[in-house]
């Protein structure tokens, strides 16, 4: 077991790893050098760039072997949001087709969702959004029969950032492919938790994100597979290929190759094994504790290994957590005005608002611990008896 981070001694339970993960001690330590010391510009042809550019092919190749990837494939961005603006926009601006047609569906990242939106708007293009069904989960027959002649671009996301859900991408990109589309997929939240190969799941365009794997945030990067014509999104010196213009961040890349070589060594080693156990080990101690009223939202199998979406009948998603204080987790509910809504995730799976607004995102990671599982189940435990004790008294 690696040592306890700094950043978590004396808070909190964190049970909030997908909204974003601590640094990696080690990522910071491999990221420094490049902050203080190795200051060139990597495009310098002296001295003083060689280090950063060496660097900079480094990084680019340990994030390509994470995902199966060749490391010219490899374009670094400031953010996942960047990075799946690229691949849609790119697509969509670059095809020769009058009024391009997009296939998304409704349970996607905003990234991807506000960016199709923009392109319906600015660009006349077409969006289809797929629906989804209790799981979660696209329907490839729907994927069929939404596809027309002029649809140039398909974006599913691999795992969905609330339940974990695990979308059949290697299915959808085969079927899209077949009819002469792109297929882009978002995978910020499955990088470095389960296994991906570009080439086995048949993408033309994939999203990862450093601050999901234990880097800082502002680094990620998109795949593009050799071959595939994307307009840039920022024009200017033709850095990355010529897709994302400007000096590239030296230190935030090698901290994100370091990151996506830790998570790879991780893939094997049993990781995500011993983290899907804390995490059905913190199911079956809610359910064991409140028999009948524990409900699990998204697929019991097909999930990542770190996340643990659930329902407990009574109580409010929000008001558990503040009834909770030793927990940092989310719900999927957004506050405006002091009025809760229930997560369009949850909604789109057929949940209805009671359930939605219930709901708990509990999702575990490199520095969970048993002790730390048990410490959150006596904290919700507590925080259910405590809430229905206050209603009672009412």
């Amino acid at each position: 077991m690696i040592p306890a981070h700094p950043g978590l001694r004396g808070g909190p339970v964190y049970l909030d790893y997908n909204a974003t993960t601590p640094v990696d001690p080690r990522v910071v330590d491999a990221m420094l050098p490049h902050v203080g010391h190795h200051f060139g510009n990597p495009s310098s042809s002296h001295s003083y760039g060689d280090q950063p550019r060496h660097a900079l092919d480094q990084a680019r190749a340990q994030v390509a072997a994470l995902i199966g990837a060749r490391p010219d494939e490899i374009v670094f961005t400031g953010s996942g949001s960047e990075a799946d603006n690229l691949a849609l926009r790119g697509a969509v601006l670059s095809a020769e087709a009058d009024r391009p047609h997009v296939i998304t569906q409704v349970t996607e990242h905003p990234a991807v969702l506000e960016t199709c939106r923009a392109l319906e708007r600015l660009h006349g293009a077409e969006v289809t959004y797929l629906p989804v069904d209790g799981d979660g989960l696209v329907d490839p027959a729907a994927l069929v029969a939404a596809l027309t002649e002029r649809t140039v671009l398909v974006s599913v996301m691999a795992a969905n950032n609330e339940t974990g859900a695990l979308q059949p991408i290697a299915e959808l990109a085969r079927i899209t492919r077949a009819h002469g589309a792109l297929f882009h997929c978002d995978a910020v939240q499955a990088a470095g938790k389960i296994p991906l190969d570009v080439r086995e799941l048949g993408v033309d365009l994939l999203t990862v994100v450093g601050h999901k794997m234990y880097a800082p945030k502002g680094i990620a990067a998109l795949y593009v597979r050799r071959g595939i014509a994307l307009e840039p999104l920022v024009h200017g010196g033709g850095q990355e290929g010529g897709l994302r213009a400007g000096t590239e961040n030296v230190a935030l890349a090698v901290a994100l190759g370091t990151a996506a070589e830790l998570t790879a060594g991780e893939l094997t080693d049993g990781t995500p094994g011993r983290i899907a156990a804390l995490r059905d080990g913190l199911y079956r101690r809610l359910a064991d504790a409140l028999p009948g009223r524990v409900h699990l939202n998204g697929p019991d199998t097909g999930r990542l290994p770190n996340t643990l979406n659930v329902s407990i009948d009574g109580t409010l998603g929000h008001e558990l957590l503040a009834a909770a204080p030793g927990l940092a987790a989310s719900t999927g509910s957004a506050c405006h005005s002091g009025t809760h809504t229930p997560s369009p995730v949850l909604t789109a799976m057929g949940l209805d608002a009671e359930r939605a607004l219930g709901a708990l995102r509990l999702s575990l990671g490199r520095w969970s611990t048993p002790e730390e599982i048990e410490t959150a189940a006596t904290a919700l435990l507590k925080a259910v008896a405590d809430l229905a004790a206050t209603a009672s008294s009412r």
